[in-house]
């Protein structure tokens, strides 16, 4: 089985809830629906506070996220800094991605695993959203369109999960 193909597997497990669906929740009772995402890289941001206080800039590196310390690029400067994630907020066209269907994992194993933090890092750095909800748990969209979503978003998923059910000698 390739690894595109292990993805697919994993994948059709899941969950999906069209957005309208998470849309109504959230019309209902929106402190019931929370969006957990953690900044990640390439995300577009503003600055609160310190010498760029004011200005917008790109994530470029999530390594200190255990410490809430991302690495950012000052737009139009050359200029890189540190930032608590107290510091800046991460700029969002609107409260829920732009792909009509979001999902649930299928297997609690991988609930299990989007608890740690590293967990949650991942799948914000693998491009998806990450939204907390009491009967649900976690659900999850994809912020974009337009492209291939498996080899954009699902096949580093599957690798960052350290899922291996794909042969590493078939293309």
């Amino acid at each position: 089985m390739t690894i595109k193909e292990a993805a697919y597997k994993w994948v059709n497990e899941f969950n999906a809830i069209p957005q309208s669906v998470v849309e109504k929740l959230a019309k209902l009772d929106i402190d019931d629906i929370q969006e957990i995402t953690p900044p990640s890289m390439s995300d577009h941001v503003s600055i609160y506070s310190g010498e760029y206080a004011g200005e917008y800039g790109e994530i470029v590196d999530t390594s200190k996220s255990e410490d809430n310390i991302y690495m950012i690029i000052v737009d139009g400067k050359d200029a890189k800094v540190e930032l608590n994630m107290e510091d800046f907020e991460v700029e969002h066209d609107d409260f829920l991605p732009m792909w009509g269907t979001m999902w649930t994992f299928g297997d609690g194993i991988d609930n299990n695993w989007i608890e740690d933090h590293v967990g949650l890092q991942a799948m914000a750095d693998c491009g998806f959203r990450i939204y907390e909800q009491e009967d649900f748990q976690y659900i999850f969209g994809i912020d974009g369109a337009g492209y291939d979503f498996y080899e954009q978003h699902w096949i580093p998923l599957y690798k960052a999960r350290g899922l291996q059910w794909h042969d590493e000698n078939v293309l």
